[in-house]
């Protein structure tokens, strides 16, 4: 199969009567799902949607989300995923780089959009998801309207047309649009699904947001392609999650992020008996630290298989479905894809055990940035290898760590210091709830060990020199945070990843 949209119309007729998708009471069969999506199809048709435009989805979780990501795809068009946390710099920017013609939202993305009709002239319409009386500048449409439209024949899309543009996280510079074809996404959802023994008998707890890899790739695709089912959740929600893991015998998968894992951690403690044990528990989207893996192993009675992927690639890596799920480690490349560690100057591979930049190859690598020949070109090698911008090391038995992002590397008096490495360190002091390692410039040393810590409850309050001391044990004497900065928490995005360019920002200029 070349999409995730054929792996559905297959479905429905395998599985007509099979529930695809829960959500909020409602049960959306393989059959009524796919009717769905044909009947967006033929509305985007009808209202003019020809092949190759681009359609955003500004949107939450909802079966909506489904119906118009997959109808847009039978129709011969190329999503936008745009995050529901955007607002008008990013709107602006995404919508006119990526000169989308329809949006479709809610009644709050309405408003957002309202605010910048005379930045958007590419942008046609919104189709809404709701109600809403908004008086609009940008003709809004009902989303119900398109799905009155009769079924129809569509042909697939074809396994290199474009499927999707996921903006990446823009931490430096305005984001880039990453195009990922229908073949990315096939190939890279067929070994995944494989590694992991996803079959159709699975059910998946989904409260990871659609606009993103880890939910949409990973999550909704997995489940389509083999025939699986899925909750879908509006949103995580610790203390629902672990009612429904505790009630809910039918299901066997919950992928998460770190944080969602120490909240149901927290949330574990009040529990009166724990949820059975599942299949599979899954981490990603951002490091998940020893200290959760161990506690969840102590606490659940089962080890998290931690893997890694990003915007570009979908999933590069996994721990092994069967054998050691090792901690701090994102396991090794999937069947069919290929990894290497090469030396951030020289571009040479480097030896086990040495850290350098990572480097990925494969089918599931993107097709280049939208706009940007030279940031694509800049990416790859003559080779074909993409270069990921994340520092990490192969152990001897094969094992892949990340230490970091390339431009997170802390060059401190002519040595390399990694920031994760010291963060695992620093997550080992009692009074040490939550911690981001980044450096500051500093006139001697070039740059200097910054840590912003987030104080763990109940505990006394740490010092810079308590805490450099406790380093000093565990790490050379260059790597110690030289500033302690006390902070209520830090900030993450949608997905938990520690946005450090704010803590940067804010604590450089203090």
């Amino acid at each position: 199969m070349d999409s995730i949209v054929e792996a559905l119309a297959r479905n429905a007729t395998e599985y007509p009567e099979k529930t695809a998708l829960g959500f909020e009471g409602q049960n959306f069969s393989y059959t009524r799902l796919y009717r769905d999506v044909t009947r967006f199809a033929a509305g985007l048709k009808k209202w003019g949607l020809a092949p190759g435009d681009k359609v955003a989805l500004f949107l939450e979780n909802c079966p909506e989300f489904v119906m118009a990501y997959l109808g847009t795809h039978l129709a011969g068009g190329t999503v936008v995923l745009v995050n529901t946390q955007y607002r008008q710099v990013e709107l602006r920017h995404i919508l006119t780089d990526s000169e989308a013609r329809l949006v479709v939202t809610g009644p709050g993305g309405c408003t957002e959009l309202d605010h910048l009709k005379a930045d958007l002239p590419g942008l046609e319409a919104m189709v809404v998801v709701g109600s809403t009386n908004q008086a609009s500048g940008i003709p809004a449409l009902d989303f119900e309207a398109f799905l009155a439209e009769p079924t129809a024949a569509f042909d697939f899309p074809t396994a290199k047309s474009l499927a999707i543009i996921a903006y990446t996280s823009g931490t430096t510079g305005q984001a880039k649009g990453a195009m990922l074809l229908h073949s990315n996404l096939a190939s890279n959802i067929a070994t995944l699904t494989t590694t992991w023994e996803w079959t159709a008998a699975d059910r998946l707890l989904l409260v990871l947001p659609l606009f993103h890899a880890h939910g949409l790739m990973v999550g909704l695709h997995g489940t389509i392609w083999t025939g699986a089912s899925a909750e879908l959740r509006r949103k995580f929600e610790a203390a629902s999650v672990l009612e429904t893991l505790q009630q809910d015998t039918n299901l066997t998968m919950f992928f998460g992020v770190p944080t969602m894992y120490g909240r149901l951690l927290e949330g574990a403690a009040k529990l009166n008996g724990l949820p059975r044990p599942l299949r599979l528990y899954v981490s990603g989207s951002a490091p998940l630290s020893r200290e959760t893996f161990n506690a969840f192993e102590k606490i659940f009675g089962q080890r998290i298989l931690e893997r890694y992927g990003m915007t570009e690639t979908i999933m590069n890596m996994t721990n092994p479905y069967h054998g050691e799920r090792r901690a701090g480690t994102v396991g090794a490349p999937f069947p069919g894809q290929e990894a290497r560690i090469v030396d951030v100057q020289s571009r040479q591979p480097l030896p086990d055990g040495e850290t350098g930049e990572i480097e990925v190859r494969g089918p599931h690598v993107f097709a280049g940035y939208l706009h940007r020949p030279e940031a694509t070109a800049e990416a790859f090698d003559e080779d074909g290898w993409f270069k990921t911008g994340d520092l990490g090391w192969r152990s001897e038995d094969g094992y892949y760590s990340i230490n970091g992002r390339a431009r997170e590397l802390i060059i401190s008096g002519g040595y390399n210091v990694y920031p994760r490495e010291v963060e695992e360190v620093l997550l080992q002091h009692p009074s040490v709830g939550d911690v981001a390692v980044f450096g500051l410039p500093h006139p001697d040393l070039g740059e200097q060990v910054v840590a912003a810590v987030v104080p763990a409850p109940g505990q006394p309050l740490p010092s810079t020199n308590e805490l450099a001391e406790f380093c000093r044990h565990q790490l050379a004497s260059f790597k110690k945070p030289r500033q302690v900065v006390l902070v209520p928490s830090l900030p993450r995005n949608a997905l938990g990843k520690v946005q450090k360019h704010l803590l940067r920002e804010k604590i450089g200029g203090i």
